[in-house]
């Protein structure tokens, strides 16, 4: 479940993400070196986004769970990605694990969200005592370089959430509770997830007892179906392996260099199980995929690099898109 270490294998973590600065708010406070109040300074407080969404995750992970496994069973309805109720539109990379988290947390059973004013917009209101979720988005600056010519970059800034179930006076969808599950021990073939696989081009073979890509041969090796306890964590691999195979230079240029045990091979089998996890939700696949070997990696790396799970979130959600032709 992994690309290949063996076959012109491995990964590099990826440089291209987009940089941001920590959201900025503003306060006042004494200047104690004059006496007049009106020679006051205005002190900026750095909110440090970036910290505040890895320490999340570092907590998540530190208690057993995973802020990318979606919470199917906790839940009334999880086979979409978190989406914005008003917009229609899906939320993405680091976001959608701040919003699974929280639905894991708090028990919540809609996959929709909106902020306080879209909600008074539509009509509804927040309940009262009801706390929303704070995510992310990136604001371009734009300003004038030394060399004169205009220069755009991008700020990380905050916005508060609240799920549907937090959320009155509005007419919300009927939640289908999916009771009926696939056994383990019954093989079913989803046919829109075989359509969707198909789609890719990718070539898959079927030989062996491992499953991996193969960067030299851009081509993905599976076990044979019947090795699978259910069709549901035969597809969540197979959508694991295509993930590190959007990686090739001919799709979204993710480079593979580094071997088993890396920081750098880590940092790819994250982007994998991540775009692995969004894919499973959009198509409605009830898999797991048991990577836990990896989360000492993961924890080590948050630890010491505030934007790792930013990085790997969009890389994952960019190919999440990519697979699915979004």
């Amino acid at each position: 479940m992994t690309y290949s270490p063996t076959i012109n294998t491995t990964i590099t973590a990826q440089q291209t993400t987009t940089k941001g600065v920590a959201l900025r708010t503003q306060g006042s406070s004494k200047n104690e070196s004059s006496k007049r109040k009106s020679k006051k300074r205005v002190a900026k407080v750095a909110k440090d986004m970036y910290q505040i969404v890895t320490d999340r995750i570092i907590a998540a992970l530190e208690n057993g769970v995973k802020p990318w496994a979606c919470p199917w069973d906790r839940t009334q309805q999880c086979d979409m990605l978190p989406m914005n109720f008003k917009t229609k539109a899906q939320y993405s990379g680091v976001n959608i694990l701040l919003l699974w988290s929280e639905t894991i947390e708090k028990g919540y059973s809609s996959p929709y969200w909106l902020t306080y004013k879209q909600a008074a917009e539509l009509g509804g209101n927040v309940i009262k005592g009801q706390k929303g979720t704070e995510i992310i988005f990136y604001k371009t600056w734009e300003k004038k370089n030394e060399q004169g010519e205009d220069e755009k970059i991008p700020m990380l800034r905050s916005f508060v959430v609240f799920n549907l179930d937090q959320i009155e006076n509005i007419e919300k969808p009927v939640i289908a509770v999916k009771e009926d599950r696939p056994k383990n021990d019954e093989f079913e073939i989803l046919p829109h997830v075989e359509n969707a696989i198909l789609a890719t081009g990718a070539v898959i073979n079927h030989v062996g007892v491992r499953a991996f890509y193969a960067p030299s041969q851009d081509s993905i090796t599976m076990p044979t179906q019947d090795r699978f306890t259910s069709s549901s964590d035969y597809y969540a691999t197979l959508l694991h392996e295509l993930t590190h195979w959007t990686a090739h230079k001919s799709r979204l240029d993710r480079k593979l260099t580094g071997s088993f045990g890396t920081r750098d091979y880590a940092f790819e089998e994250l982007v994998a199980e991540l775009g692995a996890a969004f894919c499973c939700v959009d198509l409605g696949v009830f898999g797991e995929i048991q990577h836990d070997s990896y989360i000492a990696s993961w924890l080590k790396a948050l630890n010491n690099d505030k934007k790792y799970i930013f990085q790997a979130a969009s890389l994952a959600s960019k190919a999440h898109q990519f697979l699915l032709k979004k």
